[in-house]
């Protein structure tokens, strides 16, 4: 069995670089690094600095939502505005997450986190300052496509700076980070928004990234140690360019048609996805067959279980990405809660989620396969469904502990959606497409939620007569997104029977249990000695 290790290489002006190679490297002689020594500090503060940028990441995704509603009143902002606040980072994030891995694959690892850190702080600055709503769009459409530079690097410099023994406590620590960011986003940006320092209202969400992502470009440029992929993947820039495009005819004129009164050009882009699509897919096989790098990995389809796994991603970060942004609108603008009321009402559902999610991979999946996720599926829709008749029921005096019961519910059932599903999709995969298919299950999972916000102009602005009346029209409004949500989860819970009935244990795939390293810089197939490194938890 061979895994890859790196092997360090005279220094250079970036810093040492390490050029992977495919042999043993030779363990310890007491199983573990030399403690104190040079070199085992240093990796441990390059994983502190790649594990703080990850959770600065993850805390922007879930930090956004709560202070929508504030953002929305300052700036004046129209109802497609505030979609595209959101949207645009998980459209920009979508489109070059597999071309950020491939870049840093490439150019290096370091030098691409390090680009993308502070690519990323530099947006985190104009979203602070913007003056208008068309500023902050395009701020956070930057800050998106920054992240899809940073975030795939993380995992790939875990891998190659830790050694197969060591990986099984790194991911757990990564698990706990990721976590966390998913609880503490909401309750963060609740409390900045509440607190309105220095009278900045919504803006320290952003600004608070500045210190971190200041401190992280400075350290990581000292401790992170440089590397590449031996015979990384060419770029596929075309392939992400008709990707994009078919991405943003579609979610462009769901999102800004109802304010335009639906016009015909929207309709005329919405019809031509599919040719777009046909483009990219003829496209694709042309790059297969010219240098065997293409951006999406089309044979992976002819795995029943990863096309229907796809599908599962894609219709999942839709009902997440309708949810979530109604259900903070509903709170604020229906029932006029404060940002800090809004916030810690969803702290029930963060905790069954978490909770739900670890069950889930050590009891239940073992034991019940997949049908522990189409237990989840039809979980949140009683959920859902809980919800709209307490909605229904105690109209605008609900009040937030009566919300704990259908959240907690909810929760439950995304648990045991989360935590186990990227790996039943990628359990019948060949273990050479591992890392291409990673990162497409991780890239369509945004692009799923950047669709569902676009749908929200749909099945939740337009309900809404005149959008400036807040208070019951927003709540009539989510108790409509709510029977769209269920609709699409007992789609989910459908579409689930293409997934394989148990996930076959690591030795028993395709190619062994070797450690497959990312190629896409996504998501990583452990090795015995690693767990597997978790999913975000989508935003509250």
């Amino acid at each position: 069995m061979s895994t890859e290790t790196s092997k360090t290489s005279p220094e250079r002006e970036n810093g040492p670089v390490q050029e992977e190679r495919t042999e043993t490297a030779p363990a310890p002689t007491n199983g573990s690094p030399t403690t104190g020594s040079p070199a085992d500090r240093r990796r441990w503060l390059a994983l502190a600095i790649v594990m703080t940028a990850a959770f600065m990441d993850l805390v922007d995704v879930t930090i956004v939502n709560i202070a929508i509603p504030s953002m929305r009143q300052d700036l004046s902002a129209s109802t497609s505005a505030i979609q595209w606040i959101t949207a645009g980072y998980a459209l920009a994030f979508a489109a070059g997450l597999i071309t950020g891995g491939r870049l840093g694959d490439i150019y290096g690892r370091k030098r691409l986190f390090l680009i993308g850190i502070a690519g990323f702080t530099a947006a985190s600055l104009l979203c602070g300052i913007a003056a208008n709503p068309g500023i902050l769009v395009a701020s956070r459409i930057l800050q998106g496509g920054m992240a899809a530079m940073m975030v795939p690097q993380v995992l790939s410099i875990i891998h190659v700076t830790f050694p197969p023994h060591e990986r099984g406590k790194v991911f757990g620590m990564f698990g706990a980070i990721v976590g966390l960011g998913a609880v503490s986003g909401p309750m963060l940006g609740a409390l900045l928004t509440q607190w309105n320092l220095f009278g900045l209202e919504w803006r320290p969400i952003f600004l608070i990234n500045l210190p971190v992502g200041i401190a992280g470009v400075i350290l990581g440029r000292k401790f992170i140690t440089e590397s590449k992929a031996p015979n990384a993947l060419r770029l596929d820039l075309v392939g992400v360019v008709l990707a994009t495009a078919a991405m943003v005819m579609l979610i462009y004129p769901l999102t800004q048609g109802r304010e335009n009164d639906w016009p015909l050009w929207g309709f005329v882009c919405m019809g031509a996805v599919p040719l777009v699509i046909a483009a990219f897919i003829a496209y694709e096989k042309h790059k297969i067959k010219k240098d065997g790098s293409p951006l999406v990995e089309l044979s992976l389809f002819k795995v029943r279980s990863f096309a229907g796994g796809i599908a599962v991603q894609l219709t999942f970060g839709i009902a997440t990405g309708i949810f979530f942004l109604v259900w903070t609108l509903m709170m604020q603008m229906g029932l006029g809660w404060s940002a800090l009321r809004a916030g810690t009402t969803g702290i029930p559902f963060s905790i069954a989620v978490s909770v739900a999610a670890g069950l889930s991979v050590q009891k239940l999946v073992p034991r019940f396969g997949r049908k522990v996720l189409q237990a989840g599926a039809l979980t949140m829709a009683a959920g859902l469904l809980l919800y709209i008749w307490e909605s229904a029921h105690y109209g605008m005096e609900i009040a937030s502990w009566q919300m704990a019961a259908p959240l907690i519910v909810m929760g439950l059932g995304m648990g045991l959606i989360v935590a186990p599903l990227t790996d039943a999709v990628l359990s019948e995969v060949p273990r050479e497409h591992a890392g291409s298919a990673s990162g497409l299950i991780n890239s369509t999972m945004q692009m799923g939620n950047a669709l569902g916000l676009g749908l929200t102009s749909v099945v939740y602005f337009g309900v809404i007569e005149n959008e400036m009346v807040f208070g019951a029209p927003y709540v009539e409004a989510f108790r409509s997104a709510l029977w769209w949500i269920v609709a699409v989860l007992v789609v989910i819970w459908a579409v689930m029977f293409m997934l394989p009935r148990t996930s076959l244990p690591m030795e028993q795939r395709e190619g062994g249990s070797e450690y497959q390293a990312p190629d896409e810089g996504q998501a990583l197939v452990p090795d015995p000695a690693a767990a597997p490194a978790p999913d975000k938890v989508p935003a509250v």
